[in-house]
Order: C-alpha cells, then structure tokens, then sequence
C-alpha cells in the first residue's frame, strides 16, 4: 500500500519516504537528466575534442558503458538486499566497514552538491548573452541563477511524481532535439562517414586517460537509480531494469551524436571544437536547420541544465535524508512531509547551500562558467568515480559475507571484473587531472580537489567513530535504512 492511503502514526510518516511512486520509467526520467544528455553532447563532446585532441569519443563512451554495466550487475544486485536511498553510503558501510561508509556519504554529499551548485553556474553564465540576444535584456548571470534556484527550491519539497513529471517532459524534449540535431548532421555539406570516433585503437595513448574520464562523467547519475529504491514500486524489478536502460539509452544516443557531429566537420573536428564550442553541435545543425532550430536548441540547453538540477537536487535530499534517519546527522534531516514523503529538511538544506554559492560567487565576481560550472562538474565526476570503485569493492565485501540468493556471477564475477576496471579508470582521472581541469600541473585544482575529498573522507569515518564510541546504538543502524529509524539517538546527543 501507498503513503497515502496507508493509516499510519505521525512518527511512521515523519521518517518514511513516498511508497509506490515511482516505475521504471520515471526512475529512468531521474538517472537521465541527472546525466543531462543534451549537456554532454553539446559540452562534453567538444571539450573532449578540444582538450585531447583525440576523436575517439564514441568508442570512449561505449568502453565506460560496458565498464558500469558490469559495475550495475553487483550494484542491483545488493539493491535486492539493501533498500535505502543513501545508495553508496549504505553499501559501502554494509560491505566494507561502518566507519567507511559515513567517511563515503560525506564524499557523496560533496560530489553531488559540486554537481549542483555548478549547474547555477552553467546556467546563468549560458542564459545571461542568450538573453540578451532574444529580448535585448541584460540581466546579471546571478539573477537567472536565482530563478533557477528559486524552482527547484519550490520542486523540491514537493512530491516526488511532481518532480518526476517534469523532469520527464524535460528529458524527453531534449531527447528528441539531440536526435533530429545528430540526424541533420548526416546532410551536412562536409559530411563525411569517419571511422576515427569508433576506434578502439585511439583509447590507448597520450590523452586517452582524460577522453575515457570525460566519457564517465557522461554517464553521472546512472548510479542513482536505487536512490529511489525505497519509493519505487516493486524495487527488485524497477531498479535493475531503469539501471541497464539508462545506461543502454546514454551509450547509444551520446556515440551516434558524437559520431554524426565529427563526421559533419569533414575531418576538422578538433580544430571546430576548439574554436567553437559548445556551439558547434548547435551551428553543424542549423546550417541544415535553419535559425529557429539554433534558438529551440539553446533554449532546450538551458532546460537541460534544469532537468539536471532538479535530479541531483532530489539525489543530495535523500542523502541527507537517510544519514537524518539514522542519526548519522541531525535527526531533524531524516523527516518528511505527511502525504507526499517528501525529505524536506534535507530539501532546504541543499537550497540554502546552493544559494550560498550563487550569491558568494556574484559579490566575489568569480566566473561562474570557468571556476563554478567547469571546475565543480569536473569536481563532481572525480568524486563519483571514487565513490563507484569503493562501492563495487564493497559489494564484493558484502556478498563475501551474505553469498546467499545471488548466483556466483553477481555476487564475485562481475563485481571483481568490475573493481578491477573501475581502479584503471580511476588512476587515469587522477593522472589525468590537471588535462580535466584545463589547467597546468601542479596547479590549485590538482591537488584542492583530492586533497578534498581525502579530507571529508576522514572527517567521516572520525565522526563514525565517535559515534562508536558515545552512541553504539546509532552506529550499529548506519547503513541500515529504515531498520534504523527506531534507535531513538540524536546528533545532538552524541555531541554531549
């Protein structure tokens, strides 16, 4: 039974998220547009062009899809065993160590908030000259930031079909542009059919690291799928299959656009992109399209970059939400509201940081494209690709532990191919750092951003300790979703 329709005690509604609500399609809308596939297309593709100079994008994002479908076969696997939308953070304290865990959903918290926070960049940088250029405004990048800001604030507390009807009417317009957009490019003049975007050869040398690392953070949000486990119906079912069509549909739609656009360029991909763009997937179309097409495709750019902020939005309030449940963080943070099952306090949690950020950045006149959108995207991916090689290590951790109701391939076979993989990938990011960020080696990025995270990591599995030590009760729940709801133990006790 659902929520809603299911007498239940204010205590039981204050710490439960919405039942039933979601399907494998709307689970497929959040993974999607958290991935942002316009964005990539239009972004990443040229930028990867540009900054390795190598063409081989198609290949590098059917080689990542093959890496984190092997990945998903133990990921869903232990979804089936564990429910709790603190997905990585749940996992890795059941299946390599509690402290771990709370050090994991703390990288968690800041990879998915650099994610955000970097879209209002994005899209005010992106949305302010477009602005100009259709109604003749000049209005501040933080202005329409704001605006941004101010929806998803509103979305957010809101039911989660609420938000998964928008993000699907969303998705599927930007779907359907990059689609008839790639298609054009088939007419362009100087098409001409490459092989160079599918081959696997041009994986494997200078610059090949930062390509296939790139290609990742094109896949961003795929993991997400069993964050809404514990609101989506049948989960057993729902999860797995949202995972493997989300990844499915990212490969193909990102290899085909990326195939078609470098074909259109008649052999002067690199050269375009550099001087380009992101506008060079937008100009390669209108040329055929005309116009019209040009200003529907931006338009649908910036709504794509509000699809990605709604998802993620939804992702870091879950979080937050499942670490409140448990007493990991406030508890205050692990409630909901009646009747939708809405994580609010997390909800506004995250509102109140991403409008820190907007307005630090507009009194401090920082770029918001460069140092917000470009950097903290950058940031984001590293941080998820950590947390995905952890998690496969720590699903292999846990069914060591618990191998029954999983056959040998889901349980040790995939998720060690996986690890394995997963650890090659990871090296070339951080090797590779200085070429993601743009910037030279040694400088402040290449070093903040590990540092970073080696430093929330740490904080996290201290606090876990802490907590074994004062409050054995709440670290006995970590991890353990709703089970754990009942301990009864505040953050603010276990501070005393």
């Amino acid at each position: 039974m659902s929520a809603t329709t299911t007498p239940a005690r204010p205590s039981q509604l204050s710490t439960a998220l919405a039942r039933d609500r979601l399907g494998v399609a709307a689970v497929v809308f959040f993974v999607m547009s958290a991935a942002a596939p316009l964005t990539v297309v239009a972004g990443v593709v040229p930028t990867g062009l540009a900054v390795t100079g190598l063409t081989a994008i198609s290949i590098a994002f059917l080689a990542v899809a093959v890496v984190l479908a092997i990945f998903a076969v133990g990921y869903v696997a232990m979804a089936r065993h564990i429910a709790n939308a603190g997905a990585f953070y749940a996992y890795v304290a059941q299946g390599i160590g509690r402290p771990f865990g709370v050090g994991a959903s703390w990288v968690a918290l800041l990879a998915y908030n650099s994610f955000q926070v970097a879209s209002y960049g994005g899209f005010g940088a992106i949305a302010s000259p477009l602005f100009a250029d259709w109604f003749g405004v000049d209005v501040q990048w933080w202005v329409i930031a704001l605006v941004a800001w101010a929806l998803v604030a509103v979305l957010g507390v809101r039911d989660v079909a609420v938000n998964g009807k928008v993000l699907a009417t969303l998705l599927v317009a930007e779907i359907i542009l990059v689609a008839v957009f790639s298609v054009a490019d088939l007419f362009a003049p100087d098409f001409a059919a490459s092989s160079a975007p599918l081959n696997p050869g041009s994986l494997v040398g200078a610059g090949a690291g930062a390509l296939l690392v790139m290609a990742v953070t094109g896949f961003v949000g795929f993991e997400q799928s069993v964050v809404f486990s514990e609101e989506s119906r049948d989960p057993r079912r729902t999860v797995p299959r949202a995972t493997y069509i989300a990844v499915a549909l990212i490969a193909v739609l990102y290899a085909f656009s990326a195939w078609a656009m470098i074909s259109a360029t008649g052999g002067q991909a690199v050269e375009r992109a550099g001087t380009e763009g992101p506008e060079l997937f937008f100009n390669l179309a209108s040329d055929r399209l005309g116009s019209t097409a040009l200003h529907l495709g931006h338009a649908l750019f910036l709504t794509s970059l509000i699809a990605a902020m709604i998802s993620f939005h939804n992702i870091i309030a879950r979080y937050t939400f499942s670490l409140g449940r448990e007493g990991v963080l406030p508890r205050a943070f692990g409630r909901t509201v009646p009747g939708t099952g809405a994580p609010k306090n997390g909800s506004l949690l995250q509102s109140g940081i991403g409008l820190a950020v907007i307005l630090l950045y507009a009194v401090m006149g920082w770029d918001p494209l460069v140092q917000l959108f470009f950097w903290g995207g950058t940031t984001g991916g590293i941080g998820v690709l950590l947390l995905i090689t952890v998690t496969s290590l720590a699903v292999i951790g846990y069914f060591l532990r618990h191998p029954s109701g999983e056959d040998a391939w889901h349980r040790i076979g995939a998720p060690v191919i996986g690890t394995v993989l997963l650890f090659v990938v990871t090296y070339l990011a951080l090797t590779n750092i200085a070429t993601l960020f743009g910037v030279e080696p040694g400088s402040e990025p290449t070093w903040v951003v590990p540092l970073a995270y080696a430093v929330v990591t740490l904080a996290g599995v201290g606090w876990a300790l802490v907590l074994r030590r004062t409050r054995r009760a709440v670290y006995e729940g970590i991890g353990l979703g709703a089970r754990s709801a009942t301990t009864g133990y505040s953050f603010s006790e276990a501070v005393k």
